[in-house]
């Protein structure tokens, strides 16, 4: 059954705002005109911050943290100061002193992007807070989120939100359940299982409605962090160290609720073995699976199934697409050339798979990325931090002052803003 016209609308407004965000598809030029961004001391890039503000700052700093990168305190700042009064975040908005539009202004995406951002960043405890009991206010009554509040549930939010939560530090599964519903399972319910096409099992849903499930590769890459209870920042994969991949497995007849996964490690699983082979279909990329997308390779989309393999120990799977988004042919590197978004993006599949963001194809991402925003806070040298111990060894304050100030300068940070309806619609 085709989707319903609602369902287009939805669905075709978050790929735009994705595009605004990632990359994952050219927006049409009218959308995104590239304009220089107003003046905002502290933000990344000089591309239109409107729709994707707060989530390239948010993506930066995650990966300058996977990198041993501290952002400038400037860089904190900003972020920390987009946060509204009620602790939502929006896209970006350009006066901080004017209140927020709760119904219009406040996306679950930024929000939990930015709560990623700041937890890895450290020092923003209350910021975070706020953040994460802003998702849990506007949390659907069946445990997942929507792009906005009192927006239907989908999968591309439920598993931002759920990141978030990980990222600080929590279980999502119980810090986050609302009325005895588990978010985490609340998301198991948007994945296709034997009941799908063949090439699509083990995918998920955008949505979960009346029309019923469809393959969405975007939707997929992020369950694919969020059922192993991760968010954006994944800690790399050893050398020498390789999981196989384990594709949903659906004999002959079989189907209904009994082909599906059971729980998240399962769900996990079988959503890697679905990644895996669209990406092999196509020679190491994806395509964009949203309406209206145009129909060629997806940079972003295929950094997120990267990271998303990585995470689950994949290594071998992970390094297919990011050899292809060191190709030459690929574009990539045009693609990302002074985007913040972009750049992070590359810099964390590549850390998670273990490779080096500092060699991407010839290119520096490290480099690339910190040149987007302000000077990153300087490291102490091997032989300052010694100095500081022998400091230390002479009094305890010396050695707390110590640890205070070398956590806060080694601490930085680790596919997603989504469309507004309406006048508010990307």
């Amino acid at each position: 059954m085709a989707p319903s016209p609602a369902v287009h609308v939805r669905r075709a407004a978050v790929a735009l705002a994705t595009a605004a965000v990632l990359g994952v598809a050219a927006a049409p030029a009218a959308l995104a005109d590239g304009s220089p961004s107003p003046a905002a001391p502290g933000l990344y890039g000089t591309g239109d911050p409107k729709f994707d503000g707060v989530f390239r700052q948010s993506l930066a700093f995650m990966a300058q943290h996977a990198t041993g990168t501290s952002p400038a305190a400037s860089a904190v700042d900003w972020l920390a100061g987009q946060q509204c009064a009620d602790g939502g975040f929006p896209g970006y908005r350009a006066d901080t002193s004017k209140a927020c539009d709760p119904q219009k202004e406040e996306f679950t995406d930024a929000t939990a992007a930015a709560v990623q951002g700041l937890a890895a960043v450290g020092g923003r405890a209350a910021v975070v807070t706020k953040g994460l009991d802003w998702l849990k206010a506007h949390q659907n009554d069946d445990g997942g989120w929507g792009y906005q509040a009192g927006s239907p549930t989908d999968a591309n939010s439920t598993s931002i939100a759920l990141g978030a939560f990980a990222a600080a530090g929590q279980d999502p599964a119980k810090a986050a359940a609302k009325n005895g519903k588990n978010p985490v399972e609340t998301l198991l319910a948007f994945q296709l299982g034997c009941e799908g096409k063949e090439g699509e099992r083990g995918a998920f849903s955008y949505l979960k409605d009346k029309d019923g499930l469809r393959a969405d590769n975007l939707a997929s890459a992020a369950a694919g962090l969020a059922t192993r209870g991760k968010g954006y920042l994944v800690e790399p994969l050893q050398k020498g160290s390789d999981q196989p991949l384990k594709p949903l497995d659906c004999p002959a007849g079989s189907g209904g609720d009994n082909a599906r996964p059971k729980d998240a490690p399962a769900a996990a699983e079988a959503v890697d073995g679905y990644l895996s082979e669209a990406l092999a279909k196509n020679g190491g990329y994806l395509m964009p699976s949203m309406p209206g997308a145009p129909a060629k390779p997806d940079q972003g989309n295929t950094a997120d199934a990267a990271l998303a393999l990585a995470a689950g120990g994949h290594r071998e799977a992970a390094e297919k697409p990011l050899a292809w988004l060191r190709s030459k042919e690929s574009g990539t590197a045009e693609w990302a050339k002074g985007n913040p978004g972009k750049l992070a993006k590359l810099v964390l599949a590549t850390h998670a798979a273990g490779g080096d963001p500092r060699d991407f194809g010839g290119t520096d991402l490290v480099a690339a990325l910190n040149e987007t925003g302000p000077k990153p806070e300087a490291a102490a040298s091997s032989s300052e931090k010694k100095d500081e111990k022998k400091k230390d060894d002479g009094g305890g304050f010396g050695v707390w002052w110590f640890v205070a100030v070398f956590f806060v300068a080694s601490v930085g940070v680790g596919f997603l803003m989504s469309g507004r309806k309406k006048k508010t619609q990307l």
